[in-house]
């Protein structure tokens, strides 16, 4: 039986004419004809021409659904990753298969939620004067930087394992926007320690020290969609 490198299974997508091929433990299925398939997406999740060997074990279902389609290769491992994890990584990997899917999903959830009531609170302190609104915040800033950086640990970590750290258009900038969020949500933070009521100020300060905060919720919204464009792919006509 013929070989099909990682590479050339990415071809196989099912999208523009092309068949549609998945792998799974080193099998090369055709899941051409099947209607779960069609243009080469599965569930709005799943997508062909990858390897969905890490991602089966989620599934509703157990390995006998690959008898319904024909296998047409054998998928070729590469001798060696584009860049080896270290040993205590992958023993650990291996000790928690979860930590293959979870870790990132489960830790972006908070500077997402953090970031965007920084200006929510920000907004109801200026339109009611209430000092609670403004406290909350602050203390919502210093939550959202200390998860920031977990979240984009955990980014780069899935990237690695997934990707090999191949070179992607959306995780540049995935890394672009949070490298930026951070930094804005850092000067805001040092800015809020240094002069507490800054709010109070009446001119400038307090309109640019709200700006800066009001910048969070296209930094965030924009890195969110990218990574849900790597998670659900969007179908392309």
């Amino acid at each position: 039986m013929k070989e099909i490198d990682p590479e050339s299974l990415a071809e196989l997508n099912g999208q523009t004419g092309k068949p549609a091929y998945i792998a799974y433990r080193g099998k090369v299925f055709n899941v051409s004809g099947s209607k779960l398939w069609k243009e080469g997406f599965h569930m709005k999740l799943h997508h062909a021409g990858t390897d969905l060997s890490a991602e089966f074990d989620a599934a509703p279902h157990g390995e006998e659904v690959f008898e319904r389609y024909p296998q047409v290769a054998i998928l070729k491992q590469k001798t060696e990753p584009l860049r080896p994890m270290p040993a205590f990584l992958l023993s650990l990997i291996d000790r928690y298969p979860s930590l293959q899917r979870h870790p990132h999903p489960m830790t972006v959830h908070f500077p997402i939620v953090f970031m965007l009531s920084v200006p929510f609170f920000n907004f109801l302190y200026l339109i009611t004067n209430v000092s609670a609104f403004e406290s909350t915040a602050f203390y919502l800033l210093i939550g959202g930087l200390l998860f920031l950086p977990v979240a984009m640990l955990t980014g780069w970590f899935t990237w690695w394992l997934n990707y090999l750290a191949k070179p992607m258009k959306p995780v540049a900038l995935k890394i672009l926007f949070s490298g930026t969020l951070l930094i804005a949500a850092s000067c805001a933070l040092i800015w809020r320690i240094t002069h507490p009521g800054v709010m109070d100020y009446q001119g400038a300060a307090r309109i640019i020290y709200f700006s800066l905060t009001l910048s969070f919720i296209p930094l965030v919204s924009i890195t969110g969609w990218l990574g849900a464009s790597l998670t659900f792919p969007i179908k392309k006509n």
